[in-house]
């Protein structure tokens, strides 16, 4: 279990943007498909034990509509897995940010502030990572240099168009590689993390 956040010598939670993605750099098809991203039994759960070291996830209005199936399915239809995923994801804080949402549900909130202020609130009241979720909140939080980590699951496919994982920054910013692993389906997950920082 993680310390407490704001122990003096701890470092802050992490930032951390992570999602499927084509080999040529997507995470959605022209057409907003993600069906060639879908997990097998062993990545699903990876992606489980990451959302389970996760303090509080930060969702764009898409991703926190896709994710809903997870808050309202009824767990008697699931494996077991996707019932204890359902249960995690459930559990997990998460913070929305929608300028057409007057509402969420379930153990979620609308955020309150911009992105940089919610992050720092964050950063001091959390525990464990800071999940960003959806293109163009990580584009937000990246053109604010918030990010730590970069999580990419490498799908072998060409999508030749769609929504960018990265989006076009006006400067250069030096990674490192952390991790690596190839699943049984040839998707491969690569982990940067800025270069110099703890």
């Amino acid at each position: 279990m993680p310390a407490p956040a704001g122990v003096p010598g701890d470092p802050l939670p992490r930032v951390v943007y992570s999602l499927s993605v084509s080999l040529d750099g997507f995470i959605a098809a022209p057409d907003g498909a993600i069906d060639w991203s879908v997990p097998d039994d062993e990545l699903f759960a990876f992606h489980h034990q990451r959302v389970k070291e996760t303090g509080v996830q930060l969702c764009g209005r898409r991703l926190y509509e896709t994710m809903d199936y997870w808050e309202t399915v009824d767990e008697g239809g699931l494996e077991a897995e996707e019932a204890a995923f359902a249960r995690t994801w459930r559990a997990l804080p998460k913070v929305v940010f929608s300028t057409t949402l007057q509402s969420v549900a379930g153990n979620a909130r609308l955020a309150a502030g911009g992105v940089e202020e919610e992050v720092a609130r964050l950063r001091r009241e959390q525990d464990g990572d800071i999940g960003v979720g959806g293109a163009g909140l990580a584009r937000a939080c990246m053109e604010l240099d918030l990010v730590d980590e970069w999580r990419l699951f490498v799908n072998p496919v060409l999508l030749g168009g769609g929504t960018p994982f990265f989006p076009a920054l006006q400067r250069r910013v030096g990674l490192e590689l952390l991790e690596t692993r190839t699943f049984a389906s040839r998707i491969v997950y690569v982990r940067y993390g800025r270069a110099g920082r703890p």
